[in-house]
């Protein structure tokens, strides 16, 4: 009786220990479900939104300017931030705002993205804390899941004007 207890309970924590490194893969390499908060990029993404992001594009250096990243906070990291690309390694950003008189600009350096929020008057991104280095991407969002009213794929930035090289 107890070696056929013991069996079973090995069995368990054998099929568990299995499934939990297969559960671990997916999120880790295939991608996941997010829940976002802050303002920072609204109104595409708003607080509490709940989104997809997939992990393979980080891996075949899929990103892209434009796509909408899940990073390492580069001030904090333990902590996530949810930004979108706008540089590139090589690009030329600027860094004041367009209606400023003197135009400042700074160039993304190799192995790196320069990341932005939607919400320009209300982010903390590398207008704050420089480009990041691409190492740091956890994966890109492309789906919004919640709320249903929202549903789909995500729409292009409210500021295309700033992917522009003055």
């Amino acid at each position: 009786m107890i070696r056929g207890v013991l069996g079973k309970t090995f069995r368990l924590v054998g099929y568990t220990i299995q499934y939990g490194c297969i559960a671990h893969c997916a999120f880790e390499y295939v991608g996941g479900v997010v829940m976002c908060s802050g303002p920072s990029m609204e109104p595409t993404i708003k607080n509490s939104d709940i989104v997809f992001a997939e992990n393979l594009s980080r891996h075949f250096y899929g990103i892209q300017r434009g796509d909408i990243v899940i990073a390492k906070s580069p001030s904090d990291p333990k902590s996530n931030i949810c930004k979108r690309v706008i540089g590139m390694e090589g690009d030329k950003i600027l860094t004041t705002s367009s209606s400023d008189f003197f135009k400042s600009h700074s160039y993304v350096p190799t192995g790196h993205v320069w990341l932005e929020g939607d919400n320009l008057q209300n982010s903390t991104d590398s207008r704050y804390y420089g480009p990041i280095p691409y190492g740091l991407i956890r994966g890109r969002i492309f789906f919004k899941i919640w709320p249903l009213s929202d549903f789909g794929f995500l729409r292009d930035s409210p500021n295309g004007h700033r992917f522009s090289d003055d």
